[in-house]
């Protein structure tokens, strides 16, 4: 079996779906692909659905019903890597805005550097994101720096959303307390992460803004992510985090 799973969130991906699942498994490490879809219309789950047929043993899917948050799907996913066995647990998004030819740079980030976390960061080598209004990345380049500022980790790309976990992180954190839905998600889950006292490292990678489909990003996400952060750090100080020790 294969000791790493990618798990893709879709919401009316069929332009990007296939394309993203066959990227995966031509890599010459072995991936397996967990596909959570919420209830797309477009009929997203009908194209994973034939492609289980060809790639019965690599391909995975959990279907929900609507939309549920990026978070909630996330946290699904983990939950079921852990009880299927896996070591190495990625989030990736499907539109190819996250290049799955980073993912073995990911997974050597935790196995040969000592990574618990590694994060594919789109500032940590400058600012390296491709197609995006200038406005969009000023507007992310700084909430970083923001989130940054108030939180205290030293990450440079806060909200980034391509990761490879290393189980135990995942088992630690406590994933019913997780909280955000939204892309907030993503800057609890880094911090909680930090606060237990694993190790985040960064992996530069090109961010390129997808070709095909539709952005499910807005400005209230970004809000979410603003004011959540204030949120998060205030009950930082009465929260007790479960702690990485020499066992993990």
């Amino acid at each position: 079996m294969a000791d790493s799973v990618v798990i893709i969130p879709t919401y009316n991906e069929k332009e990007n779906i296939e394309n993203i699942i066959r990227a995966v498994f031509g890599l010459e490490k072995e991936f397996h692909v967990l596909i959570i879809d919420d209830g797309s219309p477009d009929g997203t789950a009908g194209i994973v659905k034939k492609l289980q047929q060809e790639f019965s043993e690599r391909l995975f899917m959990i279907e929900r019903q609507g939309k549920l948050g990026l978070g909630t799907a996330y946290i699904r996913g983990f939950q079921w890597s852990i009880e299927h066995g896996y070591d190495f647990v990625f989030e990736m998004d499907a539109d190819f805005s996250h290049n799955p030819k980073d993912l073995p740079r990911l997974y050597a980030a935790c196995v040969k550097d000592g990574a618990d976390v590694a994060v594919g960061s789109r500032y940590c080598g400058g600012v390296n994101v491709v197609n995006w209004p200038l406005g969009r990345v000023l507007m992310s380049y700084f909430a970083s720096v923001y989130v940054r500022t108030i939180t205290g980790m030293k990450v440079r790309d806060t909200t980034a959303g391509f990761k490879c976990y290393r189980s135990i992180v995942l088992k630690t954190i406590e994933l019913d307390k997780i909280r955000f839905k939204g892309y907030a998600f993503q800057i609890e889950m880094k911090y909680t992460a930090y606060k237990c006292g694993f190790k985040l490292v960064e992996v530069p990678i090109v961010f390129v803004n997808r070709v095909l489909g539709t952005s499910k990003m807005n400005s209230s996400i970004f809000g979410e992510a603003l004011f959540g952060v204030l949120k998060l750090k205030w009950s930082s100080f009465f929260r007790k985090y479960p702690k990485k020790t020499m066992n993990n």
